[in-house]
């Protein structure tokens, strides 16, 4: 049989109905991006099914019959080509199952009531995989492609269900209209045009006892102040205040975890829990908004919570010096916001956004994974993407991004080359770059950006930061001397002819020397926020030593030992 005629339109492509060489006549609808299994009227001449073989009178194979069949143990995979027969590898070669080869049609539809409706459209020119989950068989490995109009899939058993396979039910017989191997719900949609239900894409729906206990748990973190809920088997809630974690309430069994926190995992993201081991995305809440990441471990799931402001800070709510608000004054280059995980970075470079959306007319864009801060509209114009939803990854979100009219990109996460290298183009075409990196200094996120590339690009990207980098503000977070929260030291290196001399010329390691006397240019050094805050009585002493960079040098500067570091009176123009 040919492969069904493709048909373009408003809402996508839809395949027409086609005629096989059998005299069947059969159809797959695709609309808007979805594929719906339409009722195929059958009209078949024994005498002439493909690749001569007859079509018996009994019932054909559903899908879900010749998926059990990888239930057996000597059974390695299942796999179907068009017009052959469906056919099972059994200790090195396959061995057929049915005795009716299956359409290209037929195939499609065995992919799309397997969750990869995402998939067809373009399996002629890119093969997919993914996984799915079969209640009473296990985890299901599906690899598909299309090649010279001729469909073929795989499916193997990656993970083995705990429960035994329920027996098989037999459909009810209807010669017309045969199930062609879907379900028999996607059959009944395909008879009333509504889409094929697909559970193991849909969540569960959470169990009412559940619910409540996590509505529950997610309104104490809120009512203690904390920034994180851990829930992990066996173990009381979590909550970290102020930097440490403190148990509340008595243990919660594993199973109970499971069944609170797996129902709120999305379609999306399913298989890449199974395959992965763990996955990241936000939820809406009555109490606010929560970035959740959900893992598997030897005790069975768990699952942190972070708690997210309801409303977007400010510099000075955060504590933050408000010279990083001139950064937000340039119409291209570079500014970072880094510092370990978990101390306020994207609090931070939400601040920034905010202020940009407050008081420019602009073309904003944001990538991140996921979104954590909705930005409400201001006087710009925002458009914030979330990684996985809206865009398959980071370099393709920025990529398209140059096409879309921005006048800034934020970008989440600088975590890889092709992500940092698209930015750094970015930022040299007319575009003011957010974003933030995990390093421990300022100094370091410089040698991590240029280290990221090979020899051969590094003095290139050393060109691009040389005259493009106009801030980096690295921050930590520690106790507040007073409890209650936490407050942040900042250390500061904006740009400037002295900064950007040293990077072009690869003298990288002179930075923390420029950073001793570069008060003229603004610069701030960690040990000296750390300073500030004990000596204004907000940080406590031993919690400012255990983060300083230099230890001795800070304690010789808190007991009046040693006078600060001087400003510098000329060391070059002043950046930022």
């Amino acid at each position: 049989m040919a492969a069904p005629r493709k048909e373009s339109s408003a809402q996508g492509t839809r395949y027409k109905p086609l005629t096989c060489s059998s005299g069947q006549t059969c159809a797959l609808r695709i609309s808007g991006g979805q594929h719906r299994a339409a009722r195929r009227h059958v009209r078949v001449r024994p005498s002439a099914s493909p690749r001569g073989l007859r079509v018996r009178s009994h019932k054909v194979k559903t899908l879900l019959q010749m998926l059990r069949e990888l239930s057996r143990k000597d059974v390695a995979e299942f796999a179907v080509v068009t017009d052959r027969l469906p056919c099972v590898k059994v200790g090195g070669s396959y061995q057929p199952i049915d005795d009716a080869p299956r359409s290209t049609e037929a195939i499609l539809e065995m992919l799309v009531a397997t969750g990869g409706s995402r998939y067809v459209e373009d399996l002629e020119t890119k093969p997919a995989q993914w996984k799915t989950r079969v209640d009473g068989i296990g985890t299901i490995s599906v690899t598909a492609g299309i090649r010279a109009g001729r469909a073929q899939a795989r499916f193997t058993l990656a993970r083995r269900s705990s429960r035994p396979p329920r027996p098989p039910r037999e459909p009810e017989a209807e010669p017309e209209s045969p199930s062609w191997g879907l379900p028999p719900q996607a059959v009944i949609a395909a008879r009333t045009g509504t889409e094929p239900a697909r559970p193991t894409e849909s969540p569960a729906s959470p169990d009412p006892g559940h619910a409540g206990s996590l509505d529950k748990w997610l309104a104490a973190a809120r009512e203690s102040g904390a920034s994180d809920l851990h829930l992990v088997s066996d173990r009381p809630m979590l909550l970290r205040v102020a930097g440490d974690l403190l148990p509340r309430g008595s243990p919660i069994a594993g199973a109970t975890v499971e069944a609170t926190i797996a129902p709120f995992v999305p379609d999306r993201l399913r298989s890449a829990l199974e395959s992965q081991g763990s996955c990241d995305f936000a939820i809406e809440h009555s109490t606010g908004r929560f970035r959740v990441n959900i893992a598997r471990q030897r005790t069975g799931l768990k699952a942190c919570f972070r708690c997210i402001p309801t409303s977007i800070p400010t510099l000075a709510s955060l504590g933050l010096p408000p010279e990083i608000e001139r950064a937000t004054h340039h119409h291209q280059g570079l500014v970072l916001v880094t510092g370990p995980t978990g101390h306020g970075k994207t609090s931070t470079l939400a601040a920034i956004v905010d202020i940009i959306n407050a008081g420019t007319a602009c073309h904003i864009i944001t990538v991140e994974d996921p979104v954590e801060y909705v930005h409400p509209r201001k006087k710009a114009m925002m458009s914030q993407r979330e990684v996985g939803t809206h865009t398959l990854s980071f370099q393709s979100a920025l990529k398209g991004s140059l096409r879309e009219d921005p006048d800034v990109i934020v970008v989440g996460e600088l975590r890889d080359t092709e992500t940092v290298r698209m930015a750094l183009a970015a930022s040299e075409t007319g575009h003011l770059v957010l974003g933030t990196m995990n390093t421990p200094s300022a100094a370091k996120t410089i040698d991590r950006l240029i280290d990221l590339f090979p020899p051969a690009d590094q003095q290139q990207v050393r060109m691009t930061l040389a005259g493009g980098l106009h801030l980096i503000v690295s921050q930590r977070l520690l106790p507040a001397a007073q409890g209650g929260g936490m407050v942040a030291a900042v250390e500061l290196l904006p740009g400037s002819v002295a900064l950007w001399s040293l990077i072009r010329d690869a003298k990288t390691y002179q930075i923390p020397s420029l950073q001793q006397r570069g008060k003229g240019f603004g610069i701030v050094r960690l040990d000296e926020s750390l300073a500030d805050l004990v000596r204004g009585g907000r940080a406590a002493r031993s919690a400012a030593l255990a983060l300083a960079e230099n230890p001795d040098e800070l304690d010789a500067v808190l007991s009046g030992k040693r006078p600060p570091a001087p400003a510098a009176q000329s060391l070059g123009r002043k950046g930022l």
